[in-house]
């Protein structure tokens, strides 16, 4: 069953008692792509999930509910899609419903020239490890390349972004700490 993630995002809004103005107000989002994000008439990339959540306080794995639990067995389909015409984003969250975890790993598949975002920051560290292809990394103004089996941490509170330069997908495990 496909995600609802601007119904997700809406939910979690009002249960907080915040306005699309509010949230708008602390993403820098207008609130036209707000609510047609929450009434799936937009989509949404990477960096404006990592933004709402913030806005949220909420881990942007909090918009995905298709996770299946059976135990610590964890089976998850989460697909971000960043426009119907572009290519997709396939973002898996690897934790279950554990309560205010202390870390978020996730595995993250990039389909070939997924190239555009904008620089983000977050409180926290964060730790890449590349399963398959070639990842771009950009961490304020260095670039970082990474193949299979390399490695990377850093500090969120630096601008970054990742990408794929490449006509093959890359996959990589991400873990996040925030604090």
């Amino acid at each position: 069953m496909p995600t609802d993630v601007g119904s997700n995002i809406k939910n979690i809004r009002k249960k907080q008692k915040k306005t699309l103005k509010n949230l708008s107000d602390i993403t820098g989002f207008s609130i036209s792509f707000l609510s047609q994000l929450e009434n799936g008439k937009s989509s949404a990339t990477l960096e404006s999930l990592k933004k709402i959540s913030l806005a949220l306080n909420v881990e942007p794995g909090s918009f995905f509910n298709d996770s299946h639990e059976d135990n610590n067995l964890i089976h998850h389909n989460k697909i971000i899609k960043s426009h119907p015409k572009k290519q997709k984003i396939h973002y898996q969250s690897l934790y279950n419903s554990l309560k205010n975890p202390i870390f978020f790993p996730h595995l993250v598949t990039l389909e070939p020239m997924q190239n555009k975002g904008n620089l983000i920051k977050h409180p926290g560290q964060e730790f890449i490890y590349v399963l398959e292809g070639e990842l771009t990394i950009k961490i304020n103004n260095e670039t970082h390349i990474l193949n299979y089996s390399d490695s990377i941490m850093f500090d969120s509170n630096k601008e970054h972004y990742w990408y794929n330069f490449t006509k093959k997908p890359v996959k990589f495990l991400s873990i996040n700490y925030e604090y």
